[in-house]
């Protein structure tokens, strides 16, 4: 889809169910420029973003047991509440998303908010103050999610939605990379109090880069607008009610990086004692992050070259990708060569997973209910998760980490049976119009 000046893709002509897969793929619009000055400023912000918070995330444990002498659960509740906000403030900015001109503000709000307030936890002198701003940035965090995908769907052509998405993964993940090493060598210089005010630079920055890549997008269309609602019925009719309930199988099996790193950390314990096996976990962890780096632009290839089933086509790729890396981590292994294919197989599958998530959003929502459909995406990608992180844990005190890992498999396994009939009844259908057109 081409935009004119001062049109978006909220403002560009209503289309059918299908017609995307049986406009022409001439030349010149499958090669069409997608890099644009606003996709990249957006990949800015979310490289410049997850630098931000990454610093005060990483040094969040130090602030609060060895500065503010809290104890370690005091941690757990501050980051339990915050996640909840943030996942309850992404199902809600989904639905201030659907406004093309609001959801520019929120974007701008969201970076800004989640800099200042999250910063600010460094010059906290009570643990209860680390827990208001944290659980503050967190929930701007959330907020400013479906606007920013939301903003990215408006800017490319719908022949470069897997592409864009995996642009700005490949940015984030970058960002997870570069926050820790950051903090690292900031409080190596400056203490941790200092390292944390410090994260406001980059994150301000992702701010200004969120405005630029604003003011490089189509103008907003002028149009009376709507009161606020949350939108779920709408957006679960067709295609993308069907592979959100796919998704949602998926991210219940999709556990917290942590539990792999406490897997590979237990692992390696009895031969490299007990503060190696950490350093040596948490090396693991950042070669999951780079392999989710290195994979997120070719997915998003291969999601816009597949064409309009190219998204679950990669969905599906990541979901087997997973299974294997959590098999992977269910053996027995006590070396970091043993437990390195795991890590780097499941950093392959999240930028699968991820990219082709929003790819098919983006593709299968009704425009003027993008940022509802955005929301409700990351909605269940917050629960998933912590559905999947709680019962995994579970099972691991339980039985052991062998059959927690094991049942992440099923997961996985269960998820890739749905993303098959997915795929069988796209093709039937297809068959279908082609044999009606004859």
């Amino acid at each position: 889809m081409v935009f004119a000046p001062g049109m978006t893709a909220d403002s560009a002509p209503p289309t059918t169910p299908g017609s995307e897969a049986a406009a022409p793929t001439a030349p010149a619009q499958a090669d069409q420029a997608w890099l644009t000055p606003g996709v990249r400023g957006i990949g800015a912000a979310s490289f410049l973003a997850d630098v931000g918070h990454e610093i005060p995330t990483a040094l969040l444990p130090s602030l609060l047991t060895s500065t503010l002498g809290a104890p370690a659960a005091a941690l757990g509740l501050i980051e339990g509440v915050s996640d909840g906000l943030a996942g309850a403030a992404k199902f809600v900015g989904g639905a201030l998303a659907d406004d093309p001109k609001r959801r520019r503000a929120v974007a701008v709000g969201g970076y800004s908010a989640t800099a200042v307030l999250a910063s600010l936890t460094g010059a906290a002198t009570a643990v209860w103050q680390v827990g208001i701003l944290r659980s503050g940035a967190w929930a701007a965090r959330g907020l400013r999610v479906p606007a920013r995908n939301a903003l990215l769907a408006d800017i490319v052509p719908a022949t470069a939605y897997g592409r864009a998405y995996g642009f700005e993964r490949m940015m984030d993940n970058l960002g997870a990379i570069g926050g820790p090493l950051l903090a690292l060598g900031l409080v190596a210089l400056v203490g941790v109090r200092t390292a944390i005010l410090l994260s406001v630079i980059p994150g301000l920055l992702a701010a200004l880069a969120i405005v630029y890549a604003i003011r490089k997008a189509p103008r907003a269309e002028d149009r009376e607008r709507r009161s606020l609602r949350i939108r779920v019925r709408p957006v679960l009719r067709g295609d993308l009610g069907a592979i959100l309930v796919v998704i949602t199988a998926f991210e219940v099996g999709n556990v917290a990086a942590t539990l792999m790193i406490l897997r590979a950390s237990e692992q390696l314990e009895p031969a490299h004692g007990t503060h190696d096996a950490g350093q040596l976990a948490l090396g693991l962890y950042i070669a999951y992050n780079v392999a989710a780096t290195i994979a997120s632009l070719p997915a998003g290839r291969a999601s816009d070259r597949w064409g309009r089933q190219g998204p679950t086509l990669v969905m599906a790729l990541g979901v087997a990708v997973f299974a294997l890396a959590y098999a992977s981590l269910s053996l027995d292994a006590t070396t970091v060569l043993a437990l390195a294919p795991g890590f780097l197989l499941a950093g392959i599958g999240i930028a699968c997973a991820e990219t082709a998530e929003s790819a098919a959003v983006a593709a299968f929502a009704p425009a003027d209910l993008r940022g509802s459909a955005f929301g409700l995406l990351a909605t269940v990608q917050s629960l998933g998760n912590l559905a999947a992180s709680g019962i995994a844990g579970l099972i691991w005190s339980t039985a052991g980490p062998e059959a927690a890992f094991q049942y992440l498999v099923a997961w996985m396994l269960i998820a890739a049976v749905g993303f098959v009939v997915l795929l069988r009844r796209a093709g039937t259908r297809t068959g279908r119009v082609d044999a009606d057109s004859r």
